[in-house]
Protein backbone atom coordinates (compact mmCIF):
# COMPACT_ATOMS: atom_id res chain seq x y z
CA UNK A 1 0.00 0.00 0.00
CA UNK A 2 1.27 3.38 -0.78
CA UNK A 3 -0.02 6.17 1.68
CA UNK A 4 0.39 10.65 0.57
CA UNK A 5 0.41 11.96 4.45
CA UNK A 6 -0.40 14.92 4.50
CA UNK A 7 0.28 17.67 7.83
CA UNK A 8 -2.17 20.49 6.43
CA UNK A 9 -1.12 23.66 7.20
CA UNK A 10 -1.60 27.35 5.42
CA UNK A 11 2.04 27.95 5.57
CA UNK A 12 3.96 25.09 5.73
CA UNK A 13 2.01 21.64 4.43
CA UNK A 14 4.07 18.92 4.80
CA UNK A 15 3.94 16.21 2.55
CA UNK A 16 5.51 12.17 2.57
CA UNK A 17 4.74 8.88 0.72
CA UNK A 18 5.88 5.71 2.46
CA UNK A 19 4.83 2.02 0.68
CA UNK A 20 4.15 -0.74 2.82
CA UNK A 21 2.23 -3.17 4.55
CA UNK A 22 1.57 -4.19 8.29
CA UNK A 23 4.27 -6.43 9.18
CA UNK A 24 6.96 -5.66 6.73
CA UNK A 25 9.18 -2.61 6.70
CA UNK A 26 7.96 0.45 5.41
CA UNK A 27 9.52 2.19 2.89
CA UNK A 28 9.36 6.46 2.49
CA UNK A 29 9.22 7.39 -1.72
CA UNK A 30 9.53 10.94 -0.79
CA UNK A 31 9.05 13.81 1.58
CA UNK A 32 8.61 18.06 1.30
CA UNK A 33 7.48 21.15 2.64
CA UNK A 34 5.15 23.35 0.31
CA UNK A 35 5.19 26.85 1.69
CA UNK A 36 3.41 29.67 0.73
CA UNK A 37 4.16 33.27 1.89
CA UNK A 38 1.73 34.83 4.36
CA UNK A 39 2.03 38.16 2.12
CA UNK A 40 0.32 36.10 -0.49
CA UNK A 41 -3.92 36.49 -0.76
CA UNK A 42 -5.45 33.51 1.06
CA UNK A 43 -7.27 32.28 -2.04
CA UNK A 44 -4.00 31.95 -4.07
CA UNK A 45 -1.84 30.20 -0.86
CA UNK A 46 -4.84 27.32 -1.52
CA UNK A 47 -4.27 27.60 -5.17
CA UNK A 48 -0.33 26.79 -4.73
CA UNK A 49 -1.09 24.49 -1.86
CA UNK A 50 -3.97 22.43 -4.34
CA UNK A 51 -1.35 22.40 -7.15
CA UNK A 52 1.54 21.06 -5.29
CA UNK A 53 -0.82 18.43 -3.64
CA UNK A 54 -2.35 17.42 -7.46
CA UNK A 55 1.55 16.96 -8.28
CA UNK A 56 2.26 14.60 -5.70
CA UNK A 57 -0.68 12.61 -6.42
CA UNK A 58 -0.16 12.53 -9.93
CA UNK A 59 3.47 11.31 -9.21
CA UNK A 60 3.42 8.78 -6.73
CA UNK A 61 -0.14 7.28 -7.17
CA UNK A 62 -1.02 6.81 -3.62
CA UNK A 63 -3.74 4.23 -2.77
CA UNK A 64 -4.83 6.41 0.08
CA UNK A 65 -4.48 9.99 1.71
CA UNK A 66 -3.82 10.27 5.18
CA UNK A 67 -4.67 13.66 6.57
CA UNK A 68 -4.45 15.60 10.22
CA UNK A 69 -7.40 15.68 11.31
CA UNK A 70 -8.09 19.65 12.54
CA UNK A 71 -8.36 20.12 15.97
CA UNK A 72 -8.89 23.37 18.15
CA UNK A 73 -6.37 25.12 19.40
CA UNK A 74 -6.46 28.86 20.84
CA UNK A 75 -5.08 30.83 17.91
CA UNK A 76 -8.43 31.01 15.47
CA UNK A 77 -6.42 32.10 12.26
CA UNK A 78 -4.05 28.88 12.37
CA UNK A 79 -7.44 26.63 12.85
CA UNK A 80 -8.60 28.24 10.34
CA UNK A 81 -5.59 28.32 7.89
CA UNK A 82 -5.12 24.43 8.90
CA UNK A 83 -8.91 23.52 8.21
CA UNK A 84 -8.44 24.88 4.55
CA UNK A 85 -5.52 22.97 3.71
CA UNK A 86 -6.72 20.03 5.42
CA UNK A 87 -9.94 20.74 3.05
CA UNK A 88 -7.78 21.40 0.15
CA UNK A 89 -6.25 17.86 0.47
CA UNK A 90 -9.52 16.01 0.49
CA UNK A 91 -11.03 17.91 -2.34
CA UNK A 92 -7.46 16.54 -4.41
CA UNK A 93 -8.12 13.24 -3.40
CA UNK A 94 -11.43 12.64 -3.37
CA UNK A 95 -11.44 14.40 -7.00
CA UNK A 96 -8.91 10.95 -8.46
CA UNK A 97 -11.47 8.54 -6.82
CA UNK A 98 -8.72 8.03 -3.67
CA UNK A 99 -9.89 7.03 -0.40
CA UNK A 100 -9.12 9.79 2.58
CA UNK A 101 -8.64 8.95 6.11
CA UNK A 102 -8.12 11.54 8.98
CA UNK A 103 -5.95 10.60 11.90
CA UNK A 104 -5.88 12.60 15.11
CA UNK A 105 -2.53 14.01 16.23
CA UNK A 106 -2.50 11.70 19.24
CA UNK A 107 -3.46 8.86 17.24
CA UNK A 108 -0.73 9.37 15.16
CA UNK A 109 1.72 10.02 18.18
CA UNK A 110 0.69 6.64 19.50
CA UNK A 111 1.45 4.67 16.81
CA UNK A 112 4.40 5.99 16.21
CA UNK A 113 5.51 6.63 19.51
CA UNK A 114 3.31 4.11 21.85
CA UNK A 115 2.34 7.57 23.56
CA UNK A 116 -0.13 10.29 22.74
CA UNK A 117 1.43 12.22 24.61
CA UNK A 118 5.03 12.33 22.80
CA UNK A 119 6.22 15.64 21.72
CA UNK A 120 7.74 16.73 18.03
CA UNK A 121 11.16 15.30 18.39
CA UNK A 122 10.28 11.61 20.12
CA UNK A 123 7.58 11.55 16.58
CA UNK A 124 10.45 12.53 14.46
CA UNK A 125 13.13 10.06 16.53
CA UNK A 126 10.44 7.45 15.67
CA UNK A 127 9.53 8.15 11.95
CA UNK A 128 13.17 7.98 11.48
CA UNK A 129 13.78 4.62 13.04
CA UNK A 130 10.34 3.23 11.52
CA UNK A 131 11.62 4.06 8.15
CA UNK A 132 15.32 3.18 8.77
CA UNK A 133 16.24 6.72 7.45
CA UNK A 134 19.78 8.14 8.22
CA UNK A 135 18.76 11.72 9.00
CA UNK A 136 15.31 12.79 10.83
CA UNK A 137 12.97 14.64 8.11
CA UNK A 138 12.73 18.35 8.97
CA UNK A 139 11.27 20.43 9.49
CA UNK A 140 8.69 19.52 11.83
CA UNK A 141 5.71 19.04 9.40
CA UNK A 142 7.75 16.82 7.16
CA UNK A 143 8.38 14.41 10.19
CA UNK A 144 4.80 14.37 10.88
CA UNK A 145 3.43 14.33 7.21
CA UNK A 146 5.24 10.87 7.15
CA UNK A 147 3.99 9.97 10.45
CA UNK A 148 0.38 10.19 9.07
CA UNK A 149 1.44 7.64 6.62
CA UNK A 150 3.00 5.43 8.78
CA UNK A 151 -0.32 5.61 11.22
CA UNK A 152 -2.52 4.73 7.93
CA UNK A 153 -0.54 1.87 6.81
CA UNK A 154 -0.40 0.24 10.35
CA UNK A 155 -3.93 1.33 11.36
CA UNK A 156 -5.69 1.54 8.71
CA UNK A 157 -4.55 0.03 5.52
CA UNK A 158 -7.29 -3.09 5.12
CA UNK A 159 -10.06 -0.34 4.89
CA UNK A 160 -8.18 1.74 2.20
CA UNK A 161 -8.22 -1.20 -0.03
CA UNK A 162 -12.13 -1.99 0.51
CA UNK A 163 -12.96 2.13 0.01
CA UNK A 164 -10.82 2.07 -3.29
CA UNK A 165 -12.28 -1.03 -4.62
CA UNK A 166 -15.69 0.29 -3.89
CA UNK A 167 -14.86 3.87 -5.61
CA UNK A 168 -13.75 1.85 -8.43
CA UNK A 169 -16.97 -0.59 -8.78
CA UNK A 170 -19.13 2.99 -9.13
CA UNK A 171 -17.16 4.32 -11.94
Amino acid sequence: MRVLGIDPGLTRCGMGVVDGEVGRPLTMLDVNVLRTSSSEPVPIRLVTIEKGIDAWIEEFQPDAVAVERVFARSDVSTVMGTAQASGIAMVCAARRGIPVALHTPSEVKAAVSGSGRADKAQVTAMVTRILRLTAPPKPADAADALALAITHIWRGGAQSRIEAALLKARR
